[in-house]
This record gives C-alpha cells, sequence and structure tokens, in this order.
C-alpha cells in the first residue's frame, strides 16, 4: 500500500488524478485541500501530522467528511522524499494487520501491537484494519 507525500501546495497540480491516498506533509488551507479534491476525484483519505490537524478548520472536515474522504493523524517517520514521494506500507504489516483483526483483537490492540514494530501511526493502522486493504 502506498501513500503518496504532498510536501508542498505547488505538487497538488503535478498529482496524478487516481491518487487514493495522501500525506500532507506541509500545513495545508482549506483552498489547498480543495484543489486537492479536484485533482483527485478517487481520493479516499488523507493523512496529516497531529499538529496539523489541531489547526484545521471545522469546515473543512465535514466536507471531506460529506465527500467520504477520511481524515486521518499521522507521520510518516523516516520517509525522504527526495528518493521516493511514495511512503509505502509493507504487504507483511498489512498481513499482520488483517490476522490480527480477523482473529477479533480490538482497534486499539492490533493498533498498539503493529506500532510497535511498523512505523505507521495508529489511526492509519486503524483504517486499514477496518478497509478491505489487501496485502
Amino acid at each position: 500500500m502506498k501513500l503518496r507525500v504532498v510536501s508542498a501546495r505547488n505538487e497538488i497540480e503535478n498529482l496524478n488524478p487516481n491518487e487514493k491516498m495522501i500525506h500532507m506533509a506541509f500545513r495545508a488551507s482549506n483552498l489547498d485541500f480543495l484543489n486537492l479534491m479536484q485533482r483527485c476525484p478517487r481520493l479516499r483519505m488523507i493523512q496529516v501530522p497531529p499538529s496539523y490537524r489541531k489547526t484545521m478548520s471545522n469546515a473543512i472536515q465535514v466536507f471531506l467528511n460529506m465527500q467520504g474522504i477520511d481524515m486521518l493523524e499521522g507521520d510518516v517517520w523516516g520517509h525522504r522524499k527526495d528518493l521516493d514521494e511514495y511512503f509505502t506500507v509493507e504487504d507483511a504489516t498489512i498481513a499482520e494487520i488483517r490476522s490480527l483483526t480477523e482473529s477479533g483483537s480490538s482497534m486499539n490492540d492490533v493498533a498498539s501491537q503493529v506500532q510497535r514494530k511498523a512505523r505507521i501511526g495508529p489511526d492509519l493502522i486503524k483504517y486499514i484494519a477496518k478497509t478491505k486493504i489487501t496485502a
């Protein structure tokens, strides 16, 4: 599973329209989110760092929710944009999340167990568990 990392607002206009998962690595304005949704009509999830989430307007969060786009909090630890524009969640990590979920573990238990091994945030782990993303 790959998340496209967007580190500046001028990158939005060059995104592939088929992008479904985006990590915003800059403090985006409401207009940036609207431009992103116009550029990527198949968008299903946006992840922003926790410090940025606290400063987002409620209006854009409600609008994203109405459009069926999940807003997650989290970071892409250790990712270097100069090497790859995508942050990759390993297939083994997705398989582990899937197996823990199927075994009946709660979402919080799954998130805490996987977060220790993989460098992804709890919101992203819960999103993977909730959706039918397969390895």
